[in-house]
This record gives structure tokens, C-alpha cells and sequence, in this order.
């Protein structure tokens, strides 16, 4: 028994384990302030499942019974793998669209039994994570070619084509996480430049009409082609890229974003991105608004939009410095909040703790992050490398997200929080991301291919 246990803790990093460890009771005790009420027979609820905090309990035995096998684990079965697993990721995804249950207006679940449902566009972040992780690491891999880029984003993008199919927006956008470890490797940053200039010229044409945004770009290229036309008469290639990023603009703002909201977003997605930047949406009333009854029911829903991010607001501001206190909550005790057991669990924090929890929280995370960075470093395999980098990403965008959600930063988009957020499929992929990184490391001095 004793050897057993020698042999599991072998080279297992324990801050990390520490840190997960941590982050999953914070999580069992934010969900449980938000549930518990004075009488509650905690014990029977426990026993019986029947509470959202005996459940992610139960979830997180499971977690540790398949962290256990993790670790006990060969860690070539995850280079052997992982193309098998990232196939059998995307059938499963596949599979929703036939055997799948519809909750909230996805149909991204499919259900285990009575208590358990799976998300697969969720756990498909394993399998691309150690597809993108192999592909790279394979010999003489030039990932410079375009050829090879274009195949990683193929690995990368295709779940989030079907999750988008499937109605779950928000975890689609979760995979562009994936350009941080692709520009570790050598992804050009004129890709991260461009994605970054197209993300302010989206905001701006949410802000402004688009035949304003026109009548500005042109001004704007007229007077860069007569301030620069000494340099245009000596580099002709100057005045045909002048001209293209006009076209461009003029393209995304006149036709692509208005195509985009209007046919390829559903009316409730563009009201919450419209109402992020605080403008009505000026496609509202095309979003199959057919009777005054529809439009009745597209304002309630905006305004139920906007309740939930203003009740997210009001429990964190209320909790001030310190907080109230745990348990003494009244704007998360009393269901004030919608989902504040899952995307919107930061605002327990917020109101029970105030802004030094939050801010502890925070350091937490950013622990982490820099604690994954680290042992992505000194990884000897650019498999195990790509791989840490990949479990950063998505930790960091889950993050960033789901706090930039729920005090108003950012449109709700269902973002869980890292092991915090009540959930099944949510506990499960990070503690299987976690434990995966964990055990590569322990056998770091393997090169893995």
C-alpha cells in the first residue's frame, strides 16, 4: 500500500494539486451559501442528492477517483491517443444532434442516467488540447507554413462550428484560446494584431451606423493618400493597401455585421452583445418579430437580460470591502441573482467576501496561471509544452470571461468559472485538464511525441 502510494506521488507537483484542491471546496462552499436556507437539513441533502451542492460534491468523488487513475496512468497513452480521442470528441458532439437534450435553447446535453448529463462541445477542450499538443510536436514540424496552420486551426475550430450549430455560442468563442499556445509555437502575431483590430472596428460598428462608420473611413483614406502621397509615388504597394483596409472596413461594417446579427445570430444573441455597449439593437424588430405579442416577449426577455447582469452588480457592490459574511448573503440567499450557482457563482464571492475575497480569488487564479507557465517551461516535450500552454488558455479565458459577465463587462454568454461553478461536465473537463498536465510533468524528463 505504502509503494502505491509512492508510486502516485512520484514527481506530482503538489502546489497544483493543492491549488485545485482549493479552488473545488471554494466552489462547494460558494454553491452551497447561495442554496443553503436556516432549517435545511444539510446531512439529508447530502445523502439524498437532491441539493446542487451534494451533487458537485458527488461530481468531485468522481473527479478524484479519475484523477487518481490519471495519475496512475502511462503518460504515452496520451500521445497514443490522443488523434483517437479527439475523433471519438467530435462524434460524440455528433451524437447531440440526435440523442441530445435541449436546455435553455442548446441541445448540447446528453443525459447519464437520472443525475449525471454530459456536455461534449465541453470535454472536447481534452481532446483538442492533446490533438493540437500532438500535431505540433511532431519532427520537423515548421509551424511558420501555412499549410500547418491552417491544419491546427481545422483541429481547433471545427467542435466550435458545431457548437454554434448547437445553439451554445459562448463555449465556441472559448476556442479561440487556443491561439495563445499556437503563437507560443510559432504563430505569426500579425494574426493576434489582426484579430485585435477587427474586435475595436466590431465595436465601433455596434456604436455607430454603419453609413457614418462609411462616410469616416473614407474620409480618414483620403487624407492618408494625400499626406502620404510622396511615399505613394515612390511605393505603389502603399496606395493599394491604403485602398484595400478601406474596402475592408467599408465591407465589415456596411455587410458583414449587419448579415451577421441579422441572419447568422438569433434576436436574443444580439441583444445581449448590443446591450453590453449599452445600445439598443437596431435589428431587433428583423429577428422573426411577427405580432405585438413577440414584440411583448422580445422586451421582456431583454429586460430579463439586463436584470440578471444588474442583480450580478448589486450583491457584488454590496458586499463592499470585507463582505458580509458567510451565509449572511441577502441578495445571493435570496435567489435574487439567476444562475448564481453556476455563471454567475463570482457574486457569493463578491457579496459574502467583498472585494479583499474577491481580490483573493483572484490571486488564486493568477497563481495558477503562473504556476501552469511554469511547468509548461520546463517541459523537455513539446508535447507536454503545447499541452500546459493549452490548459492555461482555457483556464484564462474562463476566467476572464466569466468575471468580464458578471459585473457587466461583457455579454452573458454562459462561461462557467475554473472549478468554482456548479457542474458535471465543467468539474470534470478542468480536473481532467489539471491532472493530465500534472502527470506529464511527473514524467517530464520522457520525451513525448
Amino acid at each position: 500500500m505504502n509503494q502505491n502510494k509512492a508510486t502516485i506521488a512520484k514527481g506530482v507537483d503538489s502546489l497544483m494539486v493543492f491549488l485545485y484542491i482549493a479552488m473545488v471546496i471554494i466552489g462547494l462552499l460558494c454553491i452551497f451559501s447561495v442554496e443553503y436556507r436556516p432549517g435545511d437539513r444539510v446531512i439529508q441533502s447530502f445523502l439524498g442528492f437532491k441539493k446542487e451542492y451534494s451533487k458537485q460534491f458527488l461530481y468531485f468523488g468522481v473527479c478524484c477517483v479519475l484523477a487518481i487513475f490519471i495519475l496512475l496512468t502511462d503518460s504515452k497513452l496520451f500521445t497514443a491517443t490522443a488523434n483517437l480521442s479527439y475523433l471519438g470528441g467530435i462524434l460524440l458532439v455528433l451524437a447531440t444532434f440526435v440523442v441530445g437534450k435541449e436546455v435553455k435553447g442548446s441541445k448540447s446535453w446528453i443525459p447519464i442516467g437520472s443525475l449525471i448529463s454530459i456536455q461534449p462541445v465541453e470535454l472536447c477542450k481534452i481532446f483538442v488540447s492533446l490533438a493540437l499538443a500532438k500535431y505540433l510536436s511532431q519532427p520537423e514540424m515548421d509551424f511558420k507554413k501555412q499549410r500547418s496552420q491552417l491544419i491546427a486551426a481545422a483541429l481547433v475550430f471545427t467542435p466550435a462550428i458545431f457548437s454554434i450549430m448547437q445553439g451554445e455560442t459562448g463555449l465556441a468563442l472559448v476556442y479561440f484560446c487556443f491561439l495563445i499556445p499556437m503563437y507560443r509555437e510559432g504563430l505569426s502575431p500579425a494574426y493576434l494584431i489582426i484579430g485585435a483590430a477587427m474586435g475595436v472596428l466590431l465595436v465601433i460598428s455596434l456604436l455607430f451606423p454603419a453609413k457614418v462608420l462609411i462616410v469616416v473611413f473614407s474620409g480618414v483614406t483620403i487624407a492618408l493618400i494625400y499626406l502620404l502621397k510622396k511615399m505613394i509615388s515612390k511605393h505603389r504597394q502603399l496606395l493599394l493597401i491604403i485602398i484595400s483596409l478601406w474596402l475592408f472596413c467599408c465591407v465589415f461594417v456596411g455587410i458583414i455585421v449587419p448579415f451577421t446579427f441579422k441572419h447568422v445570430f438569433k434576436g436574443y444573441q444580439s441583444d445581449r452583445i448590443y446591450s453590453m455597449v449599452g445600445v439598443d439593437n437596431p435589428y431587433a424588430n428583423n429577428n422573426d418579430v411577427a405580432n405585438s405579442d413577440d414584440i411583448k416577449e422580445k422586451e421582456r426577455k431583454k429586460k430579463q437580460q439586463d436584470y440578471n447582469v444588474k442583480q450580478s452588480k448589486i450583491a457584488i457592490g454590496s458586499g463592499g470591502l470585507l463582505g458580509k459574511g458567510f451565509l449572511k448573503g441577502t441578495q445571493t440567499q435570496g435567489d435574487f441573482v439567476p444562475e448564481q450557482h453556476t455563471d454567475f457563482i463570482f457574486t457569493s464571492i463578491g457579496e459574502n467576501f467583498g472585494f479583499v475575497g474577491s481580490t483573493a480569488l483572484m490571486l488564486i487564479y493568477l497563481g495558477i496561471l503562473f504556476r501552469i507557465v511554469f511547468i509548461a517551461e520546463r517541459q523537455r516535450s513539446t508535447f507536454s509544452r503545447v499541452y500546459a500552454y493549452c490548459v492555461a488558455a482555457i483556464i484564462f479565458f474562463h476566467v476572464v470571461v466569466n468575471i468580464c459577465v458578471t459585473v457587466g463587462l461583457a455579454p452573458v454568454i454562459g462561461i462557467t468559472l475554473p472549478l468554482m461553478s456548479y457542474g458535471g461536465s465543467s468539474l470534470l473537463t478542468f480536473t481532467v485538464l489539471i491532472f493530465i498536465l500534472i502527470k506529464l510533468d511527473a514524467d517530464r524528463q520522457m520525451i513525448l511525441r
